[in-house]
C-alpha cells in the first residue's frame, strides 16, 4: 500500500475512534510527534500528553515542549514516580510492563478530566517483532496504536514526517535511561543520575546517538555507526574515560 493511501487510512481510522477529541501519549519522539500532528489536521481536540518520570532525561523533556509547539498541539506534562513501585525497581524483563501500566493508569486520570475517551500512543509494526513487554500493556489498557492498526513502519513514518516537512523528521531514536540498566540490578535513583550525567557528557561533544550502559563499577558507552569514526580518537577517548570516571566508574569501555 502506498505512503499516501496509509496516511489517509490512518486519519479516517483517528476520526473514527476520536471524533470527540484526542488524548496521544507524547514521548517528543518521531512516532508520537507525527501521529500527534495527524491527529490534529483531522481532530479540534487535541491533548499532547508527556510523563514525566525518574527515567525520562531532563532534554527529552525539552524536546517534547518544542516539538508539541512546532505542530500546534496542547501540550500537558504528568509525573508519575516509577521508583515507588517495587515491580519496576527490581528490574526482570517485565520491567516495561509495569512502567508503560502505570503511565497508562496516569494518563486514563488525565483524559477522564478532560472529557475524552480515546487515547493514542506511537507504537508500530516494526517494533511488534521484538519482546516488547510494555506494549502488552497497551493492549491490556485498551489505548489505541493507530500506526499498527494501518500497519505503518518505523521508515515510512519517517517519510511521512519528512514528507510533512517536520523539523524532527531524522531525530535519533531514544530509550528511557533504566533501559541502560541490565535485568537483574535494581534501579536506583543514583544510578539514573549517573547514567544521565555520563551520556549528557558525550552529547555536549555533539554526539548524537549516545548509550551508557551502567554495570555497576563499568560503564559500557554506545555511540552511533556513522559517528564511531569521531569517537575513535585516542585523545578524546581519554577525555571520556576520565571525566565519567569523576562520576564514579572504575572502568569505562
Amino acid at each position: 500500500m502506498k505512503i499516501h493511501s496509509k496516511i489517509e487510512r490512518l486519519k479516517d481510522f483517528i476520526l473514527n475512534v476520536g471524533k470527540n477529541g484526542v488524548v496521544v501519549m507524547f514521548s517528543g519522539g518521531v512516532d508520537s510527534a507525527t501521529l500527534a500532528k495527524l491527529c490534529k489536521d483531522v481532530v479540534d481536540d487535541v491533548f499532547a500528553v508527556t510523563v514525566v518520570s525518574e527515567v525520562l532525561p531532563k532534554s527529552d523533556v525539552e524536546d517534547a515542549k518544542s516539538i508539541a509547539g512546532e505542530i500546534g498541539v496542547d501540550h500537558y506534562i504528568l509525573e508519575v514516580n516509577l521508583l515507588s513501585d517495587e515491580n519496576f525497581v527490581r528490574n526482570d524483563k517485565d520491567r516495561c510492563y509495569f512502567c508503560k501500566r502505570k503511565m497508562i493508569r496516569k494518563v486514563k486520570e488525565f483524559a477522564f478530566e478532560v472529557g475524552v475517551d480515546c487515547i493514542v500512543e506511537g507504537t508500530n509494526v516494526s517494533e511488534l517483532s521484538e519482546d516488547r513487554p510494555g506494549y502488552r500493556a497497551v493492549v491490556e489498557e485498551g489505548v489505541y496504536s493507530p500506526w499498527v492498526e494501518v500497519g505503518v513502519s518505523k521508515e515510512e513514518i519517517r517519510q511521512i514526517a519528512k514528507m510533512l516537512r517536520l523539523s524532527f523528521h531524522d531525530k535519533p531514536p531514544a530509550t528511557c535511561l533504566a533501559t541502560r540498566i541490565p535485568f537483574g540490578n535494581m534501579i536506583t535513583p543514583e544510578r539514573l543520575k549517573r547514567i544521565e550525567e555520563a551520556e549528557n557528557i558525550l552529547k555536549n561533544l555533539n554526539f548524537k546517538v549516545v548509550r551508557v550502559r551502567d554495570y555497576g563499577d563499568v560503564a559500557i558507552i554506545e555511540v552511533g555507526r556513522d559517528e564511531r569514526p569521531k569517537f575513535f580518537d585516542v585523545d578524546l577517548m581519554n577525555k571520556i574515560s576520565k571525566m565519567l570516571k569523576e562520576l564514579g566508574y572504575r572502568y569505562v569501555t
